[in-house]
C-alpha cells in the first residue's frame, strides 16, 4: 500500500483492448474527468495557429477531382467536432508521410465551420489536400453516413471500398496495399 490506497492491477479496458487501472476511489471525480475529456473533444481545437480556409467543394467538383487523379486515393471524410476523427487524424498523417508519393490523400470536412476546420488541419499538422463540404454532398455522392468515413479510390475515380467509423492502422494499411497492387 502506498499513500493509504491499495494498489490494484490493471484490468482489460472496455474498448480497443487497452489496459486501464481499476478506479475504486472517488467515482464521482472519475466520471467528471471522463465527461470533461469527452466534452473537450467537442470544442474547436485551439492548440495551433489555424491555416487558411479550406477550398469549398461540391459533389460535382469532387467527382471531377477524383476522375482526374492519376494515382489511387484515400479520401477521409471528417469533422473537427468528431472525436473518432480526432483519434484517427495522426494515423492518416503518418500514412500520408509514408505513402503520399504513391497514393493521393484527400480530406473532406463536413458539417463544420471553416475556422474549426482550419484549426483542426493546423493542430494535426495535416499537409495533404483538404476540402470543405458544409452540406455533405461528397459523402452523398460516394455513399455513406456519419463521420468518419474513409474511401479507397482507384485512379480515375472508382470507389473500391469504404470504411465507416474510425479506421485502425491494420485496416488502413491493408486497403492501401490493395490500392497499390492494382
Amino acid at each position: 500500500m502506498t499513500g493509504g490506497h491499495a494498489h490494484r492491477p490493471p484490468v482489460q479496458g472496455p474498448e480497443c483492448g487497452t489496459m486501464q487501472p481499476m478506479m475504486t476511489h472517488r467515482p464521482a471525480f472519475a466520471v467528471g474527468l471522463l465527461l470533461a475529456v469527452a466534452l473537450a473533444g467537442c470544442r474547436a481545437p485551439v492548440a495551433a495557429e489555424p491555416s487558411e480556409p479550406l477550398p469549398v467543394t461540391s459533389a460535382a467538383e469532387f467527382s471531377r477531382i477524383l476522375a482526374g487523379s492519376s494515382r489511387p486515393s484515400v479520401v477521409n471524410v471528417w469533422a473537427s467536432w468528431c472525436l473518432p476523427c480526432r483519434s484517427e487524424a495522426p494515423l492518416l498523417v503518418a500514412a500520408h508521410d509514408r505513402f503520399g508519393d504513391r497514393v493521393r490523400f484527400i480530406g473532406v470536412d463536413v458539417q463544420d465551420a471553416q475556422e474549426a476546420a482550419a484549426a483542426f488541419v493546423a493542430e494535426f499538422g495535416i499537409t495533404y489536400e483538404n476540402y470543405f463540404d458544409r452540406d455533405r454532398t461528397v459523402p452523398g455522392l460516394l455513399g455513406g453516413v456519419g463521420v468518419p468515413i474513409t474511401y479507397f479510390v482507384a485512379p480515375g475515380g472508382e470507389v473500391l471500398s469504404r470504411h465507416n467509423g474510425v479506421i485502425d492502422e491494420r485496416t488502413l494499411a491493408l486497403n492501401i496495399d490493395e490500392l497499390l497492387r492494382r
